[in-house]
């Protein structure tokens, strides 16, 4: 039975935010330092960056990089990261037990988002500090000059001020794990006064208030209502956030976590809708989804205590779970009217599509290749994708179907660019593209991830070994075309008119 894909012009979802392309650098195990920065590697710019990752980062096209944590910043003092790197202290962090060096901190952040075309996203401390350090950072990264934090960010070299758009009030702070873990109560009421202060010093910022950590808290849900009752004026986004991995003997529910993502976002919209309607409000907030990926915290070993750089989860990503962050971009994708910011956590080393080693090579893990193609395929206009065909048993989620798919629109070629996952194991999937609403079309290119081996990864020694294929060109007849996709596949079609 052949699936189908139905697409109209006429039925939108919305223009895609690209900041929906986002990632994550953390001070965690190797993301900064061996990961971005080193200063001793052949590789290395003046400011101790890494050429070739940057390189491999500007080919993601990351519009926006969420700093400087993620579990770090809940006990980190941002002063620390400032100044003559040699007057910098030593630290003791507590989130990930190992020793932060400062080396790298906000100035040399914002040099790296330069040099790799990104914009910054900095979180502030809502931890182990507050109102005045969030307050403080504002003012150092964003005012002209003239007062005590913006003149110390010129004599340490940037006379122009940083002009950061976006902003985290805290991380996760709804997770006993979290330093300074609060009630919904106490984070709401420290959110507003915090948002308002950060307001005050530079009113055209945007404010990310912490959402539940994941879907499956205690507190989900009415941790978002309660939180909003104190600062729904006061913030622009609630986060999201949402890890996955594959069960022992069960990866057709693996293969279809997007479902669940798609179920998160929905249901946390819900209690968002339920805070505007019960306050009144006419303002409408969106969500950041500023951490998601695969990650097997199952495989986790023993981790280091009070070391520098230590190798902590440094996943090496299959073939499947290269399909099932497909279907993830795909899930985002589906909701871009309210999901306006995502970052994939996190960029380079941990639970990354980029790896490095210590004076060695840098290389693209298998995420990176629907990500790379998504985020430069997928900046346009979503719209409705109706999808229709097989279905299969699966444990999570009962029946399921085996395609999805989401398709944008792109002004400037005019193009239509279709992604779709088929999650049959073992065989290849014939769909019937419907696309008589729109002009004479032929289907340019067909890139599909797929393979022999679902669980091939790639390697310094073999970088390749799981790269995208391109399939060929199909003419469309009659505003229908039938193509094959392979058996555990991501795909991307590329229509065009004229071609």
């Amino acid at each position: 039975m052949a699936a189908r894909i139905a697409l109209d012009p006429a039925f939108v979802v919305a223009d895609v935010d690209p900041r929906l392309f986002g990632s994550f650098v953390e001070h965690l195990g190797r993301c900064v330092y061996t990961g971005i920065y080193e200063p001793d590697h052949p590789e290395a710019d003046p400011d101790g960056f890494r050429k070739d990752v940057a390189d491999l980062v500007r080919a993601l096209d990351v519009p926006i990089v969420r700093y400087p944590g993620g579990n770090f910043v809940s006990g980190y003092r941002w002063e620390d990261g400032v100044g003559p790197r040699g007057q910098r202290p030593t630290r003791l962090d507590l989130a990930w037990r190992s020793i932060e060096t400062n080396e790298v901190g906000t100035d040399d952040f914002m040099a790296w988002c330069a040099t790799v075309g990104t914009a910054p996203m900095l979180a502030v401390n809502l931890g182990t500090r507050g109102v005045e350090a969030a307050r403080d950072l504002v003012e150092y990264c964003n005012h002209p000059g003239g007062t005590y934090w913006s003149d110390l960010r010129a004599s340490n070299g940037n006379r122009q001020p940083h002009g950061v758009k976006v902003w985290c009030l805290g991380n996760e702070m709804d997770g006993p794990w979290q330093i300074g873990h609060k009630t919904a109560e106490e984070y709401g009421r420290l959110a507003v006064e915090t948002a308002k202060a950060m307001r005050w010093v530079d009113p055209d910022i945007e404010l990310i208030a912490c959402g539940s950590s994941h879907h499956r808290m205690p507190t989900f849900g009415s941790w978002e209502a309660t939180v909003l009752e104190h600062c729904y004026e006061h913030v622009d986004y609630v986060s999201v956030h949402a890890y996955y991995e594959q069960r022992p003997a069960d990866r057709g529910s693996f293969l279809a976590c997007a479902m669940d993502m798609d179920g998160m976002i929905e249901d946390v919209l819900a209690s968002v809708d339920y805070a505007r309607a019960r306050g009144k409000h006419r303002k409408r907030i969106n969500l950041s989804f500023d951490e998601w990926n695969v990650w097997y915290m199952s495989r986790r070993a023993e981790e280091p205590v009070w070391t520098q750089r230590p190798r902590l989860i440094e996943d090496r990503y299959s073939l499947v779970d290269a399909v099932v962050v497909g279907n993830l971009l795909i899930s985002l994708l589906r909701h871009a009217d309210r999901v306006r910011i995502a970052c994939l956590a996190q960029l380079v080393n941990v639970i990354a599509p980029i790896l490095t080693e210590p004076g060695g090579a840098a290389w693209r893990q298998s995420t990176y290749h629907p990500f790379a193609l998504t985020s430069r395929y997928g900046r346009g206009t979503v719209l409705r994708t109706v999808v229709d065909g097989p279905r299969y048993e699966t444990s999570w989620f009962g029946d399921t179907p085996l395609l999805d798919a989401v398709a944008v629109r792109h002004d400037d070629p005019d193009e239509l660019t279709v992604f779709a996952v088929n999650r049959d194991q073992h065989e290849a999937q014939p769909v019937d593209l419907d696309v008589r609403g729109f002009g004479g079309l032929t289907v340019v290119e067909h890139t599909t991830l797929s393979g022999d081996d679902p669980d091939a990864v790639n390697t310094a020694d073999d970088p390749e070994r799981v790269a995208p294929r391109v399939l060929g060109r199909y003419p469309v007849d009659g505003g229908r075309v039938t193509v094959s996709l392979p058996a555990l596949s991501w795909n991307m079609l590329r229509l065009r008119s004229g071609d």
